[in-house]
């Protein structure tokens, strides 16, 4: 009997101790894939190669229209050597009257406001006169604008101040101020293109008037063109820039000033491709005015390009460079 306890006993040890050597033992886990050996997915914007090594990256229509990126056409265009001027809009002032009362009175009426249009003979306002008592009426000599008005209701009106200025803005003067190390370079009837900063393109015109003399103050000489306003987009008193044309040479293909970039040192335009693609097209340069640039080689006539807030395309590619990498 003692003897079977014995080996009972040694049994459930040996039982014991190969458990807690089990329960030691390091255990044994399956290698786990490393996140570094896990190739990351391509994103949507990733950049690759051409079969010439240019970079492109993939980009859609409503992600560069959201930027702001505007595309244009490569094309040919006429390269102009120009000078610069600053000019103001004036109203034409042969076509200004001053509408003065007759006779010294009191203001009855007023029935026009500045801004208002008018045609000849259009009431303005009706005055009462000091010296007879009786009303009488005040008419627009010409046909246009009211851009001033001096009198108001009840108020004296006098001979000695006009009460209106009324003037014809269908016709515009634009004032250029020439530097006298221009003056020889500037002639009557030399064209110009006016910009007026309203993202509706350039006006042509041509001089049609020197003064004589010079402005002691600003050391200018005024240059006068005359432009049509039969829109009413010339509007006196703002202010605008000017390029007069002393040469132009036309090129087969060229390319915004804004859509030059630098990218890993080359001179390069990004060139939209496959519909989805927008590739940084190296391209050799050419002339160039303020405008455009000479395209010499890398860019064909017909290709779309990016024309406006090329930098944006730039940080583009340059960020989904980096997540490729």
């Amino acid at each position: 009997m003692k003897t079977s306890s014995t080996i009972v006993v040694a049994v459930i040890a040996a039982a014991l101790g190969a458990c807690g050597y089990a329960l030691l033992a390091p255990t044994r886990v399956p290698p786990a894939e490393h996140a570094a050996d896990k190739k990351p997915e391509k994103p949507n914007d990733h950049v690759e190669q051409d079969e010439h090594g240019a970079d492109r990256i993939r980009i859609s229509d409503v992600k560069l229209a959201a930027a702001g990126v505007v595309l244009a056409e490569a094309a040919s265009a006429t390269l102009t050597d120009t000078l610069a001027f600053n000019g103001i809009l004036r109203a034409n002032q042969e076509a200004v009257v001053q509408v003065t009362p007759r006779f010294p009175g009191i203001a009855k009426s007023i029935l026009k406001r500045i801004g208002d249009k008018v045609g000849k003979d259009d009431l303005l306002a009706a005055i009462e006169s000091n010296q007879s008592l009786t009303v009488y009426e005040l008419k627009a000599p010409i046909a246009g604008t009211i851009i001033e008005r001096q009198i108001s209701l009840g108020e004296y009106a006098s001979e000695q101040k006009p009460a209106f200025v009324v003037a014809d803005l269908s016709t515009i003067w634009v004032d250029l101020s020439i530097y006298r190390q221009d003056l020889r370079r500037v002639h009557l009837n030399d064209e110009v293109l006016i910009d007026l900063d309203d993202g509706r393109g350039e006006i042509k015109g041509t001089i049609s008037y020197m003064a004589p003399i010079g402005s002691s103050e600003t050391q200018t000489a005024l240059a006068r063109v005359v432009l049509p306003n039969p829109d009413g987009r010339l509007r006196p008193s703002l202010f605008v820039t000017a390029r007069l044309i002393l040469a132009a040479r036309n090129v087969v293909v060229a390319v915004r000033r804004s859509a030059i970039q630098t990218l890993e040192n080359k001179t390069i335009v990004f060139v939209r491709e496959d519909g989805d693609k927008i590739e940084a097209r190296p391209v050799e340069l050419g002339d160039s005015d303020p405008r455009h640039v000479e395209i010499k080689a890398g860019l064909a006539a017909g290709e779309h390009y990016v024309a406006e807030n090329s930098f944006v395309v730039k940080a583009e590619m340059g960020k989904g460079d980096a997540e490729h990498d």
